[in-house]
């Protein structure tokens, strides 16, 4: 629970601090616009794309620990956090394209992350990144003229993301293998084969008998 909560708290701190960055840190502060960072290309694009990555993987943490609607609290809260640090149109803006870019999550991330985890993290943040990238500049600043930088920016910040996530899962995954060869889990019998019962590991699904043998 404690971990669940701090993941969420840690996520929802990324609403606030984009905003911040947004309008205090870049190469360049535009009078009732955004602080721009170069991002490649000849492209630039608001700074709060720095915490993309960031965002991408406390996201991740928090659908593994609470599920979308942990996520979406998330959102909520830290909307309510940046309310106090942003302009209100920039918070809107915010909020939306975090909900924008959790819909692109549960569309395209989680149906692909069981089978190839990098070309989720990647195809979501491609496909996340153009729509919440359209739906943050229009609401924030009535203009589209960054988009391309933030798109490719996010990009950039979702690439780098790639090994962490991926690095994250691995090693989750080993701690679970782990866990069952070692009987830490909750078993159950699962069926007797007539040389004695067999058990079932009921969070991961493998299957060992009761002398320690690994199938």
């Amino acid at each position: 629970m404690l971990r669940s909560i701090l993941l969420t708290a840690a996520f929802a701190a990324t609403i606030p601090a984009a905003n911040w960055l947004i309008g205090n840190v870049g190469t360049e502060c535009i009078p009732q616009g955004p602080c721009l960072l170069p991002v490649g290309f000849g492209l630039h694009a608001p700074s709060g794309v720095l915490l993309v990555g960031l965002a991408l993987v406390l996201r991740d943490a928090v659908h593994e620990a609470g599920g979308a609607k942990a996520a979406l609290a998330a959102i909520a809260l830290g909307g309510v956090v940046a309310w106090f640090v942003a302009p209100p149109a920039l918070v809107l803006a915010s909020v939306l394209a975090f909900v924008m870019a959790e819909l692109a999550d549960l569309a395209v991330y989680a149906p692909l992350r069981t089978k190839r985890l990098w070309l989720a993290v990647l195809l979501s943040g491609v496909v996340g990144s153009a729509v919440d990238s359209a739906v943050f500049l229009y609401v924030a600043f009535g203009s589209l003229d960054f988009i391309a930088g933030q798109i490719v920016g996010k990009i950039w910040m979702s690439l780098a993301a790639v090994p962490l996530i991926v690095g994250v899962h691995t090693y989750r995954r080993q701690l679970e293998e782990l866990a069952c060869r070692s009987g830490r889990h909750d078993w159950r019998v699962f069926k007797d084969y007539g040389y004695g019962f067999t058990e079932k590991c009921e969070r991961c699904a493998k299957v060992t008998d009761r002398g320690g043998h690994w199938n």
